[in-house]
């Protein structure tokens, strides 16, 4: 099948940033995207200097992609209206639906529009080490029924891939079965912090949240 049948949502990106990531030795690995709605899980996450490298290849593959933050952050003006340029979506955790009930709602709301939406999380939740992933992610493109893009945040070979997708069974011990398998020899900037795939129950209002500070890595 033609990549363009099995990829059909492409994007035109910055050749600025392409020219500056090439320059700091990293490539893209990348087709296009199956679906209009999705959710992308960037691994590994283990330094601030992940972010910088993510916005780079989001603006060299011209992605429109999102992520989730507290609403809170959003209030500070300098600040939020930074994180909404960069692609932040507030998100109320003191709601009755919960983050991922709100983020399934805005999706449906997008799918019945027929507008693009990937939101891209740290599965892991933050860059020290941790037991495992949270569980956010996996709610999220399960409600929602959407496509799962793992993404691929190589510091070894210096490589951005987003070519990897996977719809979500239900079945947790084959899913993570699958994305394991599929970031098998990935190495984060900080090979010791990376969290092991397998599943972790973290702590109600569960959020898997990219940095938004690229200071101190």
């Amino acid at each position: 099948m033609p990549d363009s049948m099995r990829h059909p949502v492409q994007f035109r990106g910055s050749r600025l940033a392409r020219w500056v990531l090439k320059l700091l030795g990293w490539r893209l690995d990348f087709e296009g995207f199956p679906a209009l709605q999705g959710v992308a899980i960037v691994y590994p996450h283990t330094s601030n200097w992940d972010f910088p490298i993510g916005m780079l290849a989001k603006w060299a593959l011209g992605i429109p992609a999102h992520f989730w933050g507290k609403d809170s952050l959003f209030k500070i003006p300098l600040l939020g209206a930074w994180m909404r340029w960069v692609g932040g979506i507030p998100i109320d955790r003191s709601s009755p639906k919960g983050v991922v009930g709100q983020m399934v709602h805005v999706f449906e709301q997008h799918k019945q529009q027929e507008q693009l939406l990937w939101l891209a999380l740290a599965p892991e939740g933050t860059r020290s080490l941790t037991p495992g992933w949270r569980s956010g992610f996996y709610q999220l493109a399960l409600g929602a029924k959407v496509p799962l893009a793992l993404v691929k945040l190589d510091w070894g070979q210096r490589c951005f891939s987003v070519v990897d997708f996977y719809h979500l069974t239900g079945q947790l011990e084959s899913d993570y079965t699958h994305m394991a398998r599929v970031f098998e020899g990935v190495k984060g900037y900080h090979e010791h912090q990376m969290g092991p795939i397998t599943p972790w129950r973290a702590p109600v209002n569960d959020e898997t949240t990219p940095p938004v500070n690229v200071a101190n890595p």
